[in-house]
C-alpha cells in the first residue's frame, strides 16, 4: 500500500483453470499487486495501480488496459472527467508496439478508452489534462505473450469379446454394432477379425453388469443378435487406479525430452488420452514398453508453466491436470499479429447479382471455369470476369433461397478453399468454423518476396480477424479489404523456417489454421529454370510420365518429389539429357490431385509444387453432402448419426473428425447411399465436425453441433476423434439417370380443396367428374390414381386449368367398389383414399 503496509486480497479459484482476485483498498496513492505462482511471480508481476478517491474532483482513470493486458487483445480502461470539460484531454501509449489508441466520450461524464498492442513489454499509458499528468499518471500496464498452445495423443484399450457365426470380410463392412450398457448408455462399438479368425467386438467397458450388444445389417438385427455381454468390476476402466510417475510430470527442459510413464495394468480397460498445453505447443511421444506399460515424453519449445491432462476411460487420473515448470532457452521465435474487425455483408436476395472474389496471381484466366450448386441440386455454370491483374470474380444469379455451393476450378482441380459455401438470405450460423483461407501464401514462401493468400469471412458474420505469423523472423503484414465479404493477406519473412501462419475470428482458431508454411532461402537461380512438355490430358495411375526441366545457365542441384492425396511422397527419378537439360519421370500410384515438387538448391522453381489430376473420376468434395440429426442438436449419452452422401463423388479418401470437450465413440459404416457416421457424445457444449474428401473440407465442414445433457465424463481439455474411409464408387439409385434430380417442393397437402359428384358415386360406360384446387397448397406434383374390383380404371383425365386448379374425368367399365387415391407429392389430401360406389 502506499503507506509501505502489506494487505492481502482474497483468491477465488472459480474450478475452470482460472482463478479471481479481488482487493477493497483502503488508501489513496500508487500500489504495488504482487502474484505468485508456486513461490515463483507470474509474468507482469508486480502490477502497478493507482487508487483515487471518488471525492477528490479530480479527473480520474480506471480499469484493466492501465494494468495489464494479452498481445493482440484489446486493452480498456475509462476516463471519469467529473464534470470537466472533455476537450482538454489528451492521451498517450507508449511502449514496445505501436498501439491504436480509439476512444468514444459516453457523454456521462466518462470517456472509454482502448488500445490494441501487439508485442509483448511494459507499456507506459499516460493521460493528461490540460497539459499536467492525472493523479497516477503514466500508468505502467505489463503486456503478456500470445495465449496459449496445445498438443494432445490418445491411446486406446479396447475389451473384446467374441461375436458368434460366420462372417464374411464383405459382410463385416455393411455391419454396425452398438453396445447398450445397464444405465442405457448407448455406443457404437467396433468389429474386426481376431487372429482366430472368429469377430470380436472391441468397446471401452464403463460399467458393471450385463450389457447388450446389437449387430444390424442394413437396420436389421442379424443371427444371434441381440446378444449379452457381462462386464465384471476389474474390467470397467478406473482412472484411480492408472499409477503415474517420472520427474517429467513435475518439472521438464525446453528443446528435450521430457519422460514420465503410466502404468494401467490394474486398471481395466481404457483409452488414455493426455494432452499438453502452455506457452508452446509440445510434441508428445508415446512408446510401449514389453512390461505393458507406457512411456510418454513430451519437448516442449519454450519455457513456462504447462499444464498436463491424463485421463482414462474418459476421467482424470490422481493428480491431473499437472503444473509443470519447464525452465531453458526460448527458441527465440519472433510474432507479429495484426487485428482486423470484419463488418457481416448485406443479406444477397434472390435474383440479386452475387460474386465472390479470390486472388489467384500469375496463372491464365483461360483455365479458369466456375459453378454454382443451388440448394435444389441445380447445377448452373458461372461467369468469372478477372477484376485486376490476378484478382477474379465468379458472378452468379441466384433463384433460390439457401445454402449455395460455388466451386472453381483451374485446369479442373479445385482452386485452394473451393468448395464455397455461399449463402443466399439471412445466414444459418456465424462464427470461426465457416471462415475459409487458401492461396500459395499457406502452403509455401521465398525470404523478401510477398507470400499471399485470400480469407472468405462472408458465412461467417461480423467479427474480428487476427492473423499472426511467428517464425524465425518478424513479418512484415499487409491487409487488403475487398468490402465483399473477403480480403487478401500479404506477408513477408527475412529469414528462412518453418514459420506458422495463424487465423483466428472472434478469437477462435479457423479450420486448419495454424497452418505451416516453409519459407526457402533466397531463390537465387532457381527462378531461372523453366518446365517444358508437362503432361497434360488423361493420366491414369501406374504409368510413368515425364517432363523436361531447362536451366538455362542455372549452376546446382534438381531434385523433385512427388506427394499423393494421400499423403504419402515417392522421389521421382531426374536424368541428365545434357548441360542444360534434365528429364525428371514420375509414376503416380494413386488416382486423385497430385503435386509436384521440383526444387533447384533447395528452392521450389517457379510454379512449383506442379498440380497434376490423375485418374478420370477423381473425387469431388463438391458433390459430398452431409445431412441427418446428427448434424444439428443432440443429447450427452445417446447415439447420434448423419449420412455423408458420396454419391457422383468418384472415389477418395473420405476423413470424419470430432472436436470436443470429450472423446467421443463413434464409427463409420458403407451404407446404400454413402457412408453412416454414429457417435455418442459425453459432455454438453460445441462439437465441431469435419468432414473432408481427398483432404478437402465439403460444403458446411466444419458443423458445429451442439451437445446438451449431462456430463458423463471428466472435463479436461478440447479433444479429437478421427475415422478414416477409402471410399467405394457409389452410384444414386435410378441407375444410369442420376442426373435428374427432383425440385425441392415447399408444399402444404391439407389445404387441397376436392368437390364434384364423381368422387361419391359413378356411373358405368359414362365420364363421371370432379375438381381440385392447390391454389392455397403450395407447389408440388398431383397424382391421381384409380383401382376398381377387377383392377385400374378404364381412362382419366386430369387437365390443369391454371393456379393449381385441375378438372378430372373418368370412365368406368365394371360394377362394385373402387378406391380413388389423390396426392399432393408425398400427402394424401384431405379425404382420400375416397370410396366410391358405382
Amino acid at each position: 500500500m502506499p503507506s509501505g503496509k502489506v494487505d492481502k486480497p482474497i483468491i477465488q479459484d472459480n474450478r475452470d483453470g482460472t482463478v479471481s482476485v479481488k482487493y477493497d483498498p483502503r488508501e489513496e496513492g500508487s500500489h504495488e499487486l504482487v502474484v505468485k505462482y508456486n513461490g515463483e511471480p507470474v509474468q507482469g508481476s508486480p502490477f502497478k495501480f493507482h487508487v483515487d478517491s471518488i471525492a477528490s474532483g479530480y479527473v480520474t482513470a480506471y480499469g484493466p488496459g492501465l494494468t495489464h493486458g494479452v498481445t493482440g487483445e484489446p486493452a480498456n480502461f475509462t476516463i471519469s472527467t467529473k464534470g470537466a470539460n472533455t476537450g482538454g484531454l489528451t492521451m498517450a501509449v507508449e511502449g514496445p508496439s505501436k498501439a491504436d489508441i480509439n476512444y468514444h466520450n459516453n457523454k456521462d461524464g466518462t470517456v472509454s478508452v482502448q488500445y490494441l498492442p501487439t508485442a509483448p513489454g511494459e507499456y507506459q499509458v499516460s493521460v493528461r489534462f490540460g497539459d499536467k499528468h492525472i493523479k497516477g499518471s503514466p500508468y505502467v500496464a505489463k503486456i503478456t505473450g500470445e495465449g496459449r498452445k496445445r498438443n494432445q495423443i490418445s491411446v486406446g484399450s479396447c475389451s473384446e469379446v467374441t461375436m458368434p457365426g460366420d462372417i464374411t470380410d464383405e459382410d463385416l463392412r455393411a455391419l454396425n454394432a452398438s453396445i447398450q450398457a445397464p444405465s442405457g448408455l448407448e455406443e457404437p462399438c467396433f468389429l474386426k477379425r481376431m487372429p482366430t479368425g472368429n469377430i470380436g467386438i472391441s468397446f471401452t467397458p464403463r460399467e458393471i453388469g450385463e450389457h447388450m450388444v446389437s449387430v444390424k445389417r442394413l437396420g436389421k438385427h442379424i443371427n444371434n443378435s441381440p446378444f449379452k455381454v457381462t462386464v465384471c468390476e476389474r474390467e470397467v476402466g478406473d482412472a484411480k487406479k492408472v499409477k503415474v510417475s517420472g520427474a517429467g510430470l513435475k518439472e521438464g527442459q525446453t528443446h528435450s525430452d521430457n519422460v514420465f510413464s503410466v502404468d494401467t495394468r490394474n486398471a481395466g480397460f481404457g483409452g488414455l488420452s493426455v494432452s499438453i498445453e502452455g506457452p508452446s505447443k509440445a510434441e508428445i511421444q508415446c512408446t510401449d514398453k514389453d512390461d505393458g506399460t507406457l512411456n510418454i515424453s513430451y519437448k516442449p519449445t519454450e519455457p513456462g508453466y504447462y499444464i498436463v491432462n491424463l485421463k482414462f476411460a474418459d476421467h482424470h487420473v490422481d493428480g491431473s491436470p499437472f503444473t509443470v515448470k519447464v525452465a531453458g532457452e526460448g527458441s527465440n521465435r519472433k510474432r507479429e499479429k495484426i487485428q482486423r474487425e470484419r463488418d457481416a455483408v448485406p443479406i444477397t436476395e434472390i435474383g440479386s447479382q452475387c460474386k465472390l472474389t479470390f486472388k489467384m496471381p500469375g496463372i491464365t484466366s483461360f483455365d479458369l471455369a466456375a459453378c454454382v450448386t443451388s440448394p435444389s441440386n441445380v447445377t448452373e455454370d458461372a461467369e468469372i470476369q478477372e477484376v485486376e491483374d490476378g484478382l477474379y470474380s465468379v458472378h452468379f444469379v441466384p433463384k433460390e433461397l439457401g445454402v449455395h455451393t460455388v466451386s472453381v476450378r483451374y485446369s479442373e482441380m479445385h482452386i485452394p478453399g473451393s468448395p464455397f459455401q455461399f449463402t443466399v438470405g439471412p445466414l444459418r450460423d456465424s462464427g470461426s468454423h465457416l471462415v475459409k483461407a487458401g492461396g500459395s501464401g499457406l502452403e509455401r514462401g521465398v525470404v523478401g518476396e510477398a507470400a499471399e493468400f485470400n480469407v472468405w469471412t462472408r458465412e461467417a458474420g461480423g467479427g474480428s480477424l487476427a492473423i499472426s505469423v511467428e517464425g524465425p523472423s518478424k513479418a512484415d503484414i499487409e491487409f487488403k479489404d475487398r468490402k465483399d465479404g473477403s480480403c487478401d493477406v500479404a506477408y513477408k519473412v527475412t529469414e528462412p523456417g518453418e514459420y506458422r501462419v495463424g487465423l483466428k475470428f472472434n478469437d477462435r482458431h479457423i479450420p486448419d489454421s495454424p497452418f505451416k508454411v516453409y519459407v526457402s532461402p533466397d531463390a537465387g537461380d532457381a527462378h531461372k529454370l523453366e518446365v517444358q512438355q508437362f503432361p497434360q490430358g488423361n493420366i491414369q495411375a501406374d504409368a510413368p510420365y515425364q517432363f523436361m526441366v531447362r536451366k538455362n545457365g542455372a549452376k546446382g542441384e534438381l531434385d523433385a518429389k512427388i506427394v499423393a492425396p494421400s499423403g504419402t511422397d515417392d522421389d521421382c527419378f531426374i536424368q541428365v539429357i545434357d548441360s542444360e537439360m534434365y528429364s525428371v519421370r514420375f509414376y503416380p500410384r494413386e488416382n486423385g490431385i497430385h503435386a509436384i515438387h521440383v526444387k533447384f538448391n533447395g528452392v521450389h522453381i517457379p510454379d512449383s509444387p506442379f498440380r497434376i489430376k490423375v485418374g478420370k473420376d477423381v473425387a469431388d468434395p463438391a458433390a459430398v453432402h452431409a445431412t441427418g440429426n446428427g448434424l444439428d442438436e443432440v443429447k450427452t449419452g445417446h447415439k447420434a448419426d448423419f449420412i455423408i452422401n458420396t454419391c457422383n463423388a468418384g472415389v477418395g479418401t473420405l476423413a470424419v473428425s470430432i472436436d470436443g470437450p470429450s472423446k467421443v465413440a463413434m464409427d463409420c459404416t458403407e451404407v446404400e447411399e454413402g457412408y453412416k457416421v454414429r457417435y455418442t457424445p459425453l459432455l454438453p457444449g460445441e462439437h465441431y465436425i469435419t468432414v473432408k474428401y481427398n483432404n478437402m473440407h465439403i460444403v458446411g465442414s466444419p458443423f458445429r453441433v451442439h451437445a446438451s445433457g449431462e456430463s458423463l465424463a471428466d472435463e479436461g481439455a478440447q479433444e479429437t476423434s478421427t475415422v478414416i474411409v477409402e471410399t467405394v464408387q457409389k452410384v444414386a439409385k435410378g441407375g444410369k439417370n442420376t442426373g435428374v434430380h427432383l425440385p425441392t417442393f415447399k408444399s402444404d397437402a391439407s389445404k387441397v380443396v376436392s368437390k364434384g359428384m364423381g368422387l361419391k358415386k359413378a356411373y358405368m360406360g359414362k365420364q363421371n367428374q370432379f375438381s381440385i384446387s392447390a391454389t392455397e397448397a403450395g407447389n408440388n406434383i398431383l397424382y391421381v390414381g384409380m383401382y376398381g374390383p377387377k383392377g385400374p380404371c378404364e381412362e382419366f383425365h386430369v387437365k390443369h386449368a391454371g393456379h393449381n386448379n385441375y378438372n378430372v374425368q373418368y370412365l368406368v367399365r365394371d360394377r362394385g367398389q373402387y378406391v380413388l387415391i389423390i396426392k399432393w407429392g408425398e400427402d394424401h389430401i384431405p379425404g382420400s383414399p375416397f370410396q366410391i360406389d358405382v
